[in-house]
């Protein structure tokens, strides 16, 4: 059994060790509890662009280009990502060379320059035009469908922000974001590989030495929901279509949340998965199809994207809405659960011989309270049974969460063909 190891320093870091003797490369982790839902109004994207910011130097590396090489020499090669709830600053490292790596980071985070401004709005800028049209209208389904389930909420902005947001940000901002939100009590620092815990613990107590902070401000919590289901329509110059259709769901920390990872893989996960059946292999009309879970806090959702021709549209959403309402109406087979529920299984073994996979699973898992093991979740869905799935498919396909989101050149009067295909499933649900 892999299990993690944790130390939690006097200034409040967390620091996980988990130990995989049977590896050779170590992965470095640091997660700060900052992301989107964090940014000040007309500030959007700050958290991002700081994470950004903290590339371009430091008290100890004067340039990306010196931490890149730093990051080199030690076998690593420093990456990072900011989601709604949290930014990750991670890196492959050799086992023998962690502390260095640690020092890298921890000179990135407590002592950065916050320089190359000017270049790096214009850098994010560009990544912000690739989710417009060419009238300036936001053309990612994700983005679109977030506004739909949370609006008038920090989680329903993209991450990375608008481009007059983006354009709005000076080094006041990302010097006041820095300050109050990465804090050590706020952070947790994760290793896994072949590594000791108390060669680690000791490391991270002599690198974070003196990092101190006030408790990081509270998030804004999501408080009202909408109570009918929601449709937008979004031209853009495209050959398909892409459809989305996303269901607001559970918590993170609910009891329904391994039914609806089950319910996922059921759906659209692979190859048997009923919804690649219908609309691809019966109905040949799309390519593939997907489904996301998304769970926040106190919120989530259960996401579905496909593309497709605009002639099929209303077929694809016609037999997804069915499909999701016979989940919900009709018990599945024992068979077709445990082959599902196995392979989740299986999945969940594999996961043991990924470093990267450990260090998400317990850092991030301790930074967001989603304490784990892979034992604790392989027995959870052992105990999902059919009727577990028909009623969290009757709960979270229920009509008034439906968000519907179509984005491509989509032909006159679909929208309306759309809307009533959502009022007849929500009748007959």
């Amino acid at each position: 059994m892999i299990r993690p190891f944790l130390h939690t320093q006097n200034n409040g870091l967390r620091v996980v060790c988990v130990e995989m003797p049977h590896l050779h490369a170590a992965e470095l982790a640091i997660y700060v509890k900052v992301g989107g839902r964090n940014d000040p109004p007309g500030r959007e994207g700050l958290s991002h662009f700081l994470e950004h910011i903290l590339f371009r130097g430091t008290a100890d590396y004067a340039s990306s280009l010196a931490i890149e090489t730093a990051f080199e020499a030690v076998g690593g090669a420093p990456n990072a990502a900011t989601d709604a709830e949290s930014t990750c600053y991670y890196s492959r490292v050799h086992p023998d060379h962690v502390r260095h790596g640690l020092e890298i980071f921890a000179s990135m985070l407590l002592r950065p320059l916050l320089e190359g401004i000017e270049v790096e709005q214009r850098i994010i800028a560009e990544e912000a035009r690739e989710d417009l049209n060419e009238q300036g209208d936001e053309v990612n389904p994700d983005t679109i469908t977030s506004r739909l389930l949370w609006p008038r909420h920090p989680l329903g902005m993209p991450t990375i922000g608008t481009l007059k947001s983006i354009a709005a940000i000076d080094r006041a901002d990302l010097a006041t974001h820095l300050q109050r939100y990465y804090v050590p009590s706020s952070t947790v620092v994760v290793v896994a590989g072949p590594v000791r815990s108390h060669e680690i613990f000791a490391a991270a107590s002599v690198v974070f030495d003196g990092w101190c902070g006030a408790t990081a401000p509270p998030t804004p919590m999501v408080t009202k929901r909408n109570t009918t289901p929601q449709i937008r329509f979004v031209r853009d110059s495209d050959s398909q279509v892409n459809l989305q259709l996303s269901f607001l769901g559970f918590p993170r920390n609910d009891q329904h949340f391994m039914a609806v990872r089950l319910l996922r893989r059921i759906l659209a996960g692979g190859g048997s998965s009923r919804l690649h059946l219908r609309l691809r292999e019966e109905l040949g009309i799309v390519y593939s199809v997907d489904g996301a879970v998304g769970a926040y806090d106190e919120t989530g959702c259960l996401t579905f994207d496909l593309s497709t021709a605009p002639a099929n549209l209303p077929q694809a959403i016609e037999v997804t809405l069915d499909e999701l309402r016979r989940m919900a109406d009709e018990p599945i087979t024992a068979a077709e659960l445990d082959r599902f529920r196995q392979s989740y299984i299986f999945d969940l073994d594999y996961s043991r011989d990924s470093a990267y996979e450990m260090g998400v699973r317990y850092g991030w898992g301790e930074l967001v309270g989603v304490k784990r093991n892979i034992e604790e979740d392989q027995e959870e869905a052992r105990h999902i049974t059919a009727e577990i799935l028909q009623e969290t498919a009757r709960t979270l396909f229920a009509p008034q969460n439906l968000n519907l989101v179509a984005v491509g050149p989509y032909k006159t009067g679909m929208k309306k063909t759309a809307r009533g295909l959502i009022e007849r499933y929500a009748e007959r649900f």
